[in-house]
């Protein structure tokens, strides 16, 4: 979970519940630029809520989508997310990176509700030249169980990653690369997938809190089928849809609704945890979910905060023809997790 040093390219793989989508990024001497994107779907139920149900599907999605795009599976970032991965501000007594990394699992039982035999853990100092007797540390913790399933998934691919990441930090990296001026004050960042939506919230460019609410595209395309008789492709294509639709209004203001609840929630918790008197500022959505017809406006009428779809590449160069068989309009929210991963520059 970490910098291994620099290569020419990179290849961010994010192994999603709808879409597994990847992309390659060249870290040349003029800054990071998107040379490749390629995607392909996901059989319903192979991935649940994060866990892989069917190896084998996946895999085999994998190894196609490499092919059928021409990449080699070389230097690949992808990462691991969910409930089995917790990330936390604390604080604990000023010490040197190397000697903190020798208590840091003691720090951490203190936070982890995990097992601590059966987890991988990692840190930042966040205030290393600080004074103080107190320092703030950026810990994180994941299963142990959950980053081996995610090693032998992409073994059986032949793929050894270079670095596995967290989904929360790669969705931080796209975002400091395309809006730096939002590293200033508190802003959410919430990234709304096939099955779960992901809320960061980072403070003066820091995550400091991330939730898992299970609410994603797919929980909208079930309504619509079982409400309005719709089928799964008649659904999807309403959602994707760049024009909203009064069918579609209630359920959107209702989803809204439930994303709110767990958004506030969270900014609740942060506020007390922290004693922070400085609330949400701001909100930006990516994702597959940030393109349903009318969503951010809901969002932004509920919690009463300027609501905007993030854009992966607002600053990040992108190669010549990387967008002609694609509707980069279309392409471009999904693409925020792979493009934080393949902002990674690996050894």
């Amino acid at each position: 979970m970490g910098l291994l040093g620099r290569s020419r390219s990179t290849v961010g793989l994010d192994i999603g519940s709808g879409l597994i989508k990847l992309v390659v990024i060249s870290h040349g001497g003029g800054g990071p630029v998107l040379t490749k994107v390629a995607f392909t779907q996901v059989v319903d139920d192979a991935i649940v809520e994060g866990e892989v149900m069917d190896p084998g599907i996946v895999a085999d999605a994998i190894r196609g989508l490499f092919a059928s795009s021409g990449i080699k599976p070389r230097h690949v970032v992808t990462a691991v997310g969910g409930r089995d991965v917790i990330i936390k501000k604390i604080s604990m007594d000023r010490m040197k990176e190397s000697e903190a990394r020798e208590v840091i699992r003691w720090e951490a039982e203190q936070h982890v509700p995990f097992d601590m035999d059966n987890v991988e853990l990692d840190f930042q100092v966040l205030d290393p030249t600080g004074e103080g007797l107190q320092m703030s540390v950026l810990l994180v913790a994941a299963k142990r169980e959950l980053v081996e399933n995610k090693l032998a998934l992409l073994a059986d691919v032949g793929i050894e990653p270079s670095v596995i990441d967290v989904d929360a930090f790669a969705l931080h990296n796209a975002f400091e690369v395309n809006y730096p001026d939002a590293m200033a004050g508190v802003v959410g960042l919430v990234n709304v997938g096939h099955e779960m939506t992901n809320v960061n919230i980072l403070e003066d460019g820091v995550p400091i809190l991330t939730r898992d609410l299970p609410l994603g595209t797919r929980r909208f395309r079930e309504d619509l089928m079982r409400e309005k008789g719709m089928s799964a492709n008649d659904a999807d294509a309403l959602l994707q849809g760049s024009n909203g639709n009064e069918a579609l209004a209630p359920f959107v203001n209702d989803r809204a609704e439930d994303l709110a609840v767990g958004i506030d929630r969270a900014a609740a918790f942060l506020q007390t945890a922290t004693r922070s008197t400085t609330g949400l500022a701001r909100l930006y959505t990516s994702g597959g979910g940030a393109r349903v017809p009318g969503l951010n406006a809901a969002l932004a009428d509920r919690l009463r905060l300027p609501v905007q779809l993030a854009n992966p590449i607002e600053r990040l160069q992108v190669g010549e023809g990387v967008f002609d068989a694609m509707d980069i309009d279309e392409v471009a929210p999904l693409l925020m997790l792979p493009v934080g991963l393949g902002l990674r520059a690996t050894a």
